[in-house]
């Protein structure tokens, strides 16, 4: 299993490697030739695959740094460090969107004019890089959230760029300058769909949620029919980092069970059925001369 985590990781280097190339050289690109076509749109769509780019380096940093072994100090090492991530991402985007979108709304009241024949070849290229870049993130995205968010991300640009397309087009076919900012607006539109969703995420998971694919009451009723088992309490579930979960609970037993096979029995289970990786429980006969003090629904 280690091996197989190793092989993965090691091929996502090479992906976030090329992905962060790839847009970082068609960001200046688009710099460059949005300043020199006047078209908002394309600066608005630089900004955009710049703060993406920002999310690779940081979503790498991540994965990078939760291979780190835990220390005496850091006993969870540093896989924490992708939430962070996902958090940073999320509010770089915020950013990014209101700066844009305050200068769309400029623009709409004072149109400038525009170079629609090279919004239309910037945005087509726009298409195909970050198209590329989606499918090196294609088969990570379901299991890995930082991998899903670049995967995300980069969809998300190549359906903007292809939104540029259509603007120039119709610049070309209408004169219509108010296009330009219209689309720029319609970009910021995009992102914070999407970052709303990242920001959420992200929050709930800094904040010790349960994930979203893992229903904590399917979990529990789990738990309490397993056989032996008559009550469950201090039941915790949250996000070690944006792809490993990890668990605690206390099982009141009815009988004296086989302690190490019972609990290898459950640990394979909550990982087959819930994905959940780490888990650590605490069994009790419940002597009510000697009560858990965690017994009592919403302690902590």
């Amino acid at each position: 299993m280690a091996h197989e985590h190793e092989h993965a990781a090691t091929t996502y280097d090479r992906a976030f490697a090329v992905g962060v190339g790839l847009n970082l050289s068609f960001v200046a690109v688009e710099v460059v030739f949005g300043i020199f076509a006047g078209s908002l749109a394309l600066v608005a769509d630089a900004g955009h695959n710049l703060s993406d780019v920002l999310s690779l380096v940081l979503a790498w940093g991540a994965m990078v740094l939760g291979r780190r072994v835990p220390t005496v100090r850091r006993t969870y090492g540093l896989r924490r460090s992708s939430i962070l991530a996902a958090l940073a991402n999320s509010l770089s985007l915020l950013f990014v969107i209101g700066g844009v979108t305050w200068e769309a709304v400029r623009r709409l009241s004072e149109p400038a004019p525009v170079d629609g024949a090279t919004m239309i070849v910037v945005a087509t290229i726009g298409v195909i890089i970050n198209g590329a870049t989606a499918m090196l993130f294609l088969s990570g995205r379901r299991r890995d959230a930082n991998l899903r968010g670049a995967f995300l991300h980069m969809t998300s640009d190549a359906a903007v760029s292809l939104g540029v397309v259509v603007a120039g087009i119709l610049i070309l076919a209408t004169g219509w300058l108010w296009l330009d900012p219209a689309v720029s607006l319609l970009v910021s539109a995009v992102i914070l769909v999407g970052t709303w969703g990242l920001l959420r995420d992200s929050l709930n998971l800094a904040l010790d949620a349960v994930p979203d694919r893992i229903d904590p009451m399917a979990v529990r009723n789990y738990l309490i029919n397993v056989h032996g088992v008559v009550d469950v309490h201090d039941l915790h579930v949250w996000g070690m980092s944006t792809t490993e979960t990890a668990l605690t609970a206390h099982l009141v037993m009815g009988e004296i069970v086989a302690y190490d096979s019972f609990l290898a029995v459950v640990g394979v289970e909550l990982h087959e059925r819930f994905e959940i990786d780490h888990t650590t429980i605490q069994l009790e006969l419940g002597d009510p001369e000697h009560p858990c003090v965690l017994a009592p629904a919403h302690s902590v």
